[in-house]
């Protein structure tokens, strides 16, 4: 491949992460600057990061913890977005997984296994990348809590003790039925454990 100039670079990675819509890690970002280079990819996600500061007031480009970098809606803004979102922040299944992780946290990894199967690895590794859940290491277990940025997003701060609390009362208000929701049956409220 020839050589990339910045502006088409950046442009690449701008386009990467607007599609792909969860965060991509230093690697794909390489891949898709075109630029074969980290420290050439890193220098543009620097820039972007500012670029996207001075002329975003309610999207930011952010580092996470892990070194990839997300596109997404700045905290702030997400109780006024939601009823015009289109699709979930989270898939069904691994936004189970965090609400079982914030209502009985700390939780092992070993409990999150027994609980909601093996394909929980992927909700936990996203959730990580997200910054919503953030673990210890005792011996060979992992045991996983909730972030601060989660509490922001999902509007549910405090201890923990007040955390369950206040997303049992969140969770029971959204699932009163109105005129246009009908109540399952009692088989469909069954969280299904490998999903």
């Amino acid at each position: 491949m020839g050589k990339i100039e910045d502006d088409e670079a950046g442009a690449r990675l701008e386009a990467a992460l607007y599609s792909a819509g969860r965060p991509l890690t230093v690697e794909e970002l390489i891949k898709a600057s075109g630029t074969e280079s980290r420290t050439k990819t890193l220098t543009l996600m620097t820039n972007l990061v500012k670029k996207a500061k001075s002329v975003f007031k309610a999207i930011e480009i952010s580092a996470l913890p892990d070194g990839s970098y997300v596109f997404q809606l700045r905290p702030e803004f997400n109780t006024i977005i939601r009823k015009y979102a289109s699709k979930p922040l989270l898939p069904t299944a691994t936004l189970k997984t965090l609400s079982y992780i914030a209502y009985m946290q700390p939780v092992s990894s070993k409990r999150l296994v027994e609980v909601r199967g093996s394909g929980v690895y992927l909700h936990l590794r996203l959730l990580q990348q997200l910054d919503y859940i953030g673990h210890q290491n005792v011996g060979r277990l992992k045991i996983y809590n909730t972030t601060e940025k989660f509490q922001k997003y999902f509007g549910i701060q405090g201890d923990k003790d007040l955390l369950k609390q206040k997303l049992f009362t969140k969770v029971r208000s959204s699932n009163q039925p109105t005129v246009q929701q009908q109540t399952p049956s009692p088989a469909e409220s069954i969280p299904q454990p490998n999903q």
